[in-house]
Order: C-alpha cells, then structure tokens, then sequence
C-alpha cells in the first residue's frame, strides 16, 4: 500500500510539475504601448490606402502568407492573394470602394508578439450605400512587423 500512496505522490508531482511551465504572459500596458502604436498605425496605413483606392498597399497589413485567414460574410478566405483577389471583385474602383474608416478599436495585448484588436469600419459610400460593420483581428509580429494573420469581419 505505502508503494502505491508513493507512486500516485510521484505522479502528482509530475503532473503538478507539468502544468506549472511559464508561459509568455501578456504584456502590461506599458510595456505594450510601443507596439499598440505600431498597429494603430497599421490600421491608419491601411485605412489611408484604402481611400486612395490602393488594394495592394491596404493588403500591406496582411501577413503575405497562404495562412492568412479572413472570414466575411461567405465564410472562410485563406491566403493572402485569394483575400487580395477578393477584395478586388467585391470593389472592382474607388466608387466601389468609399472612404474607409475605423473607429472604436480596442487593442489588448495576448503575448509580447501578439494582439486581438476589436473595432468598428464604417465604408461611406455616396453612389453606391454606406456599409458599416464590426471586425476582430489577431495581429501578430513577424520579422519586426505587426501584421494582420486573421481577420473576421461582418
């Protein structure tokens, strides 16, 4: 019986063990300040680009990967030139295209390389009807850079 009680005591303390491995623990607000900056700039850059009518510019603020996920309206997208092709029959001009603008983004850190941003775009659109809807997204540093590698937008 004692070498029971023993070996379930050794296994709870590998267990125990296991379970306490640190995991990178979200920044604090200000040692996330700097790169909060950089994805609000981001945002501002693709929202600048946008109203230019620049596609490929907006695209910028995407992870250049086949991984790339974007969920609208018809679900699942997956790749950065399949989102970019996307966009472009969806807003095939500037007309098409509006003037961007985001609003109410709320912006918290995950882990020192990545971040869910939530917030609001609004599409004013004289010809064609505003669009407006809400988008949540997992920024993440790559190579220096805060990119976009999901976007779930509605």
């Amino acid at each position: 019986m004692l070498k029971i009680l023993l070996l379930h005591a050794a296994l709870a303390v590998g267990l125990l063990a296991g379970c306490n491995r640190t995991q990178p623990s979200a920044p604090t607000a200000t040692e996330f300040a700097p790169a909060e900056n950089q994805i609000r700039s981001v945002l501002a850059t693709q929202s600048a680009a946008w109203n230019r009518g620049d596609l490929t510019a907006f695209m910028a603020g995407y992870w250049q990967s086949d991984s790339l996920l974007f969920i609208g309206k018809n679900g699942p997208t997956y790749g950065w030139q399949r989102t970019l092709d996307n966009y472009r029959r969806n807003y095939p001009d500037a007309a098409a295209m509006g003037q961007l603008t985001f609003s109410e983004l709320r912006v918290t850190p995950l882990s020192p390389d990545a971040a869910h941003v939530v917030g609001h775009w609004h599409l004013r659109r004289p010809a064609a009807g505003d669009l407006q809807g809400w988008f949540t997204l997992l920024f993440r540093q790559q190579n220096g850079q805060w990119v976009i590698v999901a976007d779930h937008s509605s």
